[in-house]
């Protein structure tokens, strides 16, 4: 039996914040997680977003996107979503699963040139990093 905490992240397309997040807790949690992502309705992973974790040392250029049908029947400790349509649309998933909503702002969305697109995906990865640092300082001094 595993001691790790086993994490599903879930956005709606799985292409940016979720990517990011479960690139993100695996290199902080170390061996203290099992992380994966999914998405209500997925599409690719983001070319911004592999950039911008690229640049603090972590690649996620071989993460695909995928569907959250896929791991229902799994049992996780936590089920995290990262945008607000998939926490309302995220289902039901059996077992002990502890349900948690972060709200970040879609990185995706922004308009203009490539730097100002950048710009706001290291933004929210920033802000993605942060919450997980302290998701797994309470989660591992319980």
């Amino acid at each position: 039996m595993s001691n790790k905490n086993k994490v599903l992240i879930l956005c709606t397309g799985n292409s940016a914040r979720s990517q990011m997040a479960e690139g993100l807790m695996r290199k902080m949690g170390g061996n203290n997680f099992e992380v994966a992502s999914a998405g209500i309705s997925p599409t690719q992973v983001r070319s911004e977003a592999v950039e911008v974790m690229k640049e603090i040392g972590i690649d996620i250029s071989q993460h695909l996107s995928k569907d959250v049908d896929r791991f229902v029947a799994d049992n996780f400790d936590y089920v995290i979503t990262v945008c607000d349509n998939a926490n309302e649309r995220c289902p039901v998933f059996p077992g002990h699963a502890k349900r948690i909503h972060w709200s970040f702002a879609d990185p995706a969305q922004v308009e203009g040139d490539k730097a100002t697109k950048l710009s706001a995906f290291r933004t929210i990865r920033d802000q993605i990093k942060q919450r997980i640092a302290t998701f797994i300082d309470s989660s591992t001094s319980r």
